[in-house]
């Protein structure tokens, strides 16, 4: 057989020069000619080099060698958590000002946008898993600030498990598949989770939160952010105030169902993933207001808990959340791999100004991200990738060589202070004491010791404060939420373990509960501070709470042929110009051919496009076209799916015999498209939470 060889063009790709000085590949030039790593250029990108047609491979072949030997070296290991995430560029435009607050530029110079690169991710799965288990995501941005990085590392729940850091391997190890069978994977429905947690009461909190709602999100998009921890802002005279950081979406905060999660994980375990890539890449950029909760020591003080304590969060109805800017996020990565998995955030990297506090969890992160991007990214030097390096401003230091040291520093100095510039040498960068990182000036207590301040005793009055805040439907939610975690659950002692916690959180609770596992309910376990009623905080609802707008969701419009392309083209209009992304579904991935003959091209094909990826459906039929999707059960569960999971139908007068065999009853978010194409518009903004008893059993 002759050989299959490729031309070779005849131009090559032009690289550009990165920060330092270096050069790194772009994207290549169409007449741009394959190379080597090391620039020598290919003949043969298709054969390897063999002793005769059919001879043995030959050792000498180097260019087989390195790009095998490549390939089986491009994987890094994964994040022990937050393996699984997706990310974006853009940038942040500070609003008001903080000037009296800090000196950190990015929060003082109103106007000015600077660059941001924003990663979220599911917490307990491995980088395989799928994007929509019940889970925390993480929500991690960095700044490129004028004044070196800021990366604000969050999730988006406001609390964390734990109060001291000491206990986060402890935590991970729990909620990560169990040790001697390697699963569940992205699961926290399993025994030693729920041990671990029932050992744990200041974990309690953070449960609630967990089992809430919010950990079921619709989209990326739709999430809000916090900095967990408490930080500190420092001025021009040094003085400090308590920041909390909060992200604020412009699309709302919004959810799934439970069974909706789950369904699509399994038509599209990339649904997150691809809901951001699709809304960046088509213009429909994601936006966030960046507040802050501002507390002076004294006011901190007058506090009945502790702003050190992270499993605590402040109501804003108590302290409020002063907007101070926005970010958007308005470019896909270029490559996933050098952006998003090697990106490395660290609390550690703060812009003077902005300060830690002596929260014990922060002051763990502050060593952990910092290692463990040593064994991730192998190397000292991992500042030096291009996503890590700041973009605001130069880094320049006496730090030399380590593995994969990227740069070539000039001169004999690498040591300071030196006089070498007096002799007309480099003599490097020096401090600037002025302008330079400073630390809060924090009076220190007397003594080594390792126990908790009592302060932090409190385990229960905030999970209560959050569930109590609650509307019917969430703690409704929620109850069933712990009912299907503990009923996964093989040990009885573990689950009457939570039990015996969750009444000194709420004692409806409790019970709707035990009921839920038919156990009965223990005695309460003893708390190591009397839980207090605090006043409820209905910011922390979700329901009730979504924009009056379809702007960042989707409608799928079901159609067969000999549809009525008059109402395709009507719903289609309404819900475009309401912000929706409207997507055309058919039995068939050609489309439809529409009463009158039109060719109606479709988004996708019936079975490959399940109801649970979309807010809203339409039914546009033919009597033809709906007696032969009775006998398609994706057509009834597509329908049957789309009432059981609370979501708006507008439907035609033909498609009646579809919703009846779905079991579809009629209510307030079933609509007829004979009233307008208009009608359906409300409906399809929420959710019909009444609907809800009828479709489903809650706790």
């Amino acid at each position: 057989m002759a050989n299959s060889k490729t031309p070779a063009p005849s131009g090559a790709a032009k690289p550009v020069t990165a920060a330092g000085g270096e050069t790194h590949q772009t994207a290549s030039a169409p007449d741009a000619r394959l190379t080597t790593n090391h620039g020598t250029p290919l003949s043969d990108n298709q054969n390897s080099l063999k002793a005769g047609p059919r001879g043995s491979t030959l050792l000498e072949d180097f260019i087989l060698r390195e790009k095998i030997q490549h390939f089986d070296h491009e994987r890094i290991p994964e994040r022990i958590v937050h393996a699984r995430g997706s990310a974006a560029h853009g940038f942040f435009e500070l609003t008001k000002s903080l000037s009296k607050y800090t000196r950190a530029k990015v929060l003082t110079e109103v106007g000015k946008r600077t660059e941001v690169f924003t990663r979220f991710s599911t917490v307990a799965g491995g980088a395989g898993s799928v994007d929509t288990p019940r889970d925390v995501r993480g929500f991690a941005v960095k700044f490129y600030t004028s004044e070196g990085n800021w990366d604000l590392v969050g999730n988006n729940i406001p609390v964390f498990f734990i109060q001291d850091a000491i206990k986060f391997p402890d935590l991970v190890h729990a909620v990560k598949m169990e040790a001697d069978r390697g699963f569940p994977q992205a699961a926290s429905a399993h025994d030693t989770f729920w041990d671990f947690i029932g050992l744990m009461p200041e974990a309690t909190h953070m449960i609630m939160w967990a089992m809430s709602d919010r950990t079921i999100p619709r989209s990326l998009r739709m999430i809000e952010g916090f900095g967990v921890n408490t930080f500190r802002l420092l001025n021009d005279k040094d003085e400090a105030t308590f920041v909390k950081f909060h992200w604020r979406p412009k699309l709302g905060t919004q959810s799934t169902c439970w069974d909706e999660a789950v369904k699509i994980a399994g038509a599209d375990p990339d649904y997150h993933r691809r809901d951001l890539f699709e809304a960046i890449d088509t213009g429909g950029f994601p936006e966030w207001q960046l507040g802050v909760q501002l507390l002076s020591q004294a006011e901190a003080d007058a506090l009945p808990f502790d702003i050190l304590d992270a499993t605590k969060l402040i109501p804003e109805e108590l302290h409020p959340i002063e907007v101070v800017g926005r970010m958007v996020l308005d470019r896909n990565p270029d490559n996933f791999f050098a952006e998003t998995e090697q990106v490395a955030f660290l609390p550690t990297n703060l812009p003077p100004g902005i300060d830690v506090s002596e929260d014990p969890l922060l002051q763990g992160r502050l060593f952990s991200y910092q290692d463990t991007q040593l064994s991730r990214l192998g190397t000292v030097n991992f500042h030096q990738l291009p996503i890590n390096q700041p973009k605001g401003c130069p880094f320049q230091n006496l730090q030399r060589d380590g593995q994969m040291q990227m740069l070539v520093p000039k001169g004999r100095a690498n040591y300071e202070p030196n006089s070498l510039a007096e002799a007309g040498e480099i003599g490097g960068p020096r401090e600037d004491p002025k302008g330079g990182f400073r630390t809060a000036q924090i009076p220190v207590e007397d003594g080594k010791v390792r126990l908790r301040p009592e302060s932090f005793a409190d385990h229960y009055s905030h999970a209560r404060l959050f569930f109590r805040s609650q509307t019917e439907i969430e703690q409704a939610h929620m109850a069933t939420a712990l009912v299907f975690e503990l009923s996964k659950c093989s040990f009885e002692h573990v689950r009457t373990r939570i039990l015996a916690n969750l009444r000194n959180v709420d004692e409806g609770l409790a019970q709707r509960v035990a009921d839920g596992l038919a156990m009965k309910l223990p005695p309460t376990s003893a708390p190591a501070a009397k839980p207090q009623d605090m006043k409820p905080s209905p910011a922390l609802r979700i329901v009730g709470k979504y924009p009056d707008t379809l702007d960042g969701r989707s409608v799928a419009i079901l159609v067969t042929d000999g549809a009525d392309g008059a109402v395709v083209d009507a719903v289609r209009a309404a819900a475009e110009a309401d912000g929706a992304t409207v997507k055309i579904i058919a039995p068939k991935i050609g489309g439809a051919k529409l009463k009158g003959g039109k060719l109606l091209p479709a988004d996708g094909q019936l079975a490959g496009s399940p109801s649970v990826l979309f807010d809203a459906v339409a039914l546009v039929l033919s009597e033809d076209g709906c007696a032969q999707l009775l006998n398609e059960s994706a057509a009834t569960d597509f329908v049957a799916n789309a009432f059981v999971h609370l979501k708006a139908i507008g439907f035609t007068a033909e498609a009646q015999p579809l919703l009846d065999k779905a079991g579809v009853v009629p209510d307030d978010g079933v609509i007829d498209l004979k009233a307008g194409a208009k009608a359906f518009l409300p409906p399809a903004r929420t959710r019909p939470w009444a609907r809800e008893p009828a479709v489903r059993l809650l706790a």
